[in-house]
């Protein structure tokens, strides 16, 4: 079986060519998380950015909001972290976008507003970015695709010559398998959940009794380069091209005060880790380590860059010592 399209050009190395190149694209929606008690800014590729913005890279968030308080908050934050701006559209038109989140027994509840000024990225303004920018990976998701931006990922990702990264993100009802599909064809390096494992195999019907062998069905199937699949509490692991699986073992936390975002803290740590050419092992447990902290925190992108500092500083030293 093999559902890769016929017409995507070959993929860049799955490491950056120079460690000294740091510079991301974080595609997609930016919104404003409406929790019962207060309002956060958030959104995958929102956090993504501001992780890596934090821990040193380059990235460039390419998204769209509203003319409208929102809007202007993101923008504000976005100056307070030292971010580039320039992949920040407006819309006159549009809202920013906006998910009302509850909490429930079995987690949180999402649901996410459709028509949103992150629906309708312009696909030029995308692909100025782009060249503009010259990343050496592109992230992006699902979500932004449901309606008009799906162009505008399109135009980006045939502008640059940059790895892609998928982070699939399924979120209800907007999981169409077309997107999907194509996403995947696209990607060389695919993060997802053990559950969106399982529905990516019951949706495409990938053969394989365990998640390790769906994995590899997926790998093979869609030409990429390498899965990465979080088990929350369990760890997490990774299966490449030549099936080689490399594992982290969950570590008890003492208190979990909150999980939303922190898949997006694992996803932008993994991203380092492929731009400062990490061995894999190390990527995998500093991302699981970065993901694990986040959960003891309120809120997915932390409010002062004091909780990254131990990070910065444990990384360097073990570089160090790693070199002496």
């Amino acid at each position: 079986m093999n559902m890769s399209s016929p017409g995507v050009a070959m993929r860049p190395p799955e490491e950056a060519d120079s460690a000294a190149a740091q510079t991301v694209i974080a595609f997609g929606e930016t919104l404003v998380d409406q929790f019962r008690d207060r309002n956060v800014l958030g959104g995958a590729p929102f956090n993504v950015a501001c992780h890596l913005g934090a821990l040193g890279a380059h990235p460039v968030l390419v998204t769209r909001a509203g003319k409208d308080v929102p809007g202007e908050q993101l923008l504000q934050a976005m100056s307070e972290r030292g971010l580039d701006l320039r992949g920040v559209q407006r819309d006159p038109v549009r809202p920013t976008g906006r998910v009302k989140v509850t909490e429930t027994a079995r987690g949180h509840a999402f649901d996410i507003l459709s028509d949103q000024a992150y629906d309708h990225i312009h696909p030029s303004l995308a692909r100025m970015v782009g060249l503009s920018s010259h990343p050496q990976i592109v992230y992006f998701g699902t979500l932004s695709q449901r309606s008009d931006s799906r162009r505008a990922l399109h135009a980006l990702l045939g502008t640059v010559e940059a790895q892609a990264f998928l982070d699939v993100n399924l979120r209800d009802p907007w999981v169409d398998a077309d997107t999907l599909r194509w996403s995947l064809q696209q990607a060389s390096v695919v993060k997802l959940n053990e559950d969106e494992l399982a529905r990516i195999a019951a949706l495409f019907t990938l053969d394989g009794a365990t998640p390790h062998a769906r994995a590899a069905v997926l790998v093979s199937g869609f030409n990429l380069r390498r899965v990465v699949v979080t088990c929350g509490a369990d760890g997490a692991w990774t299966l490449d091209g030549a099936g080689r699986i490399e594992s982290v073992t969950g570590v008890a936390l003492p208190h979990v005060v909150d999980t939303v975002g922190a898949g997006d803290g694992f996803a932008a740590v993994f991203i380092l880790g492929m731009l400062r050419r990490w061995p894999l092992a190390l990527r995998l447990a500093r991302a699981d380590a970065f993901a694990r902290a986040l959960c003891q925190i309120r809120g997915a992108v932390p409010s002062s860059q004091d909780f990254y500092v131990p990070f910065i500083r444990e990384w360097k030293l073990e570089t160090e010592r790693a070199s002496a």
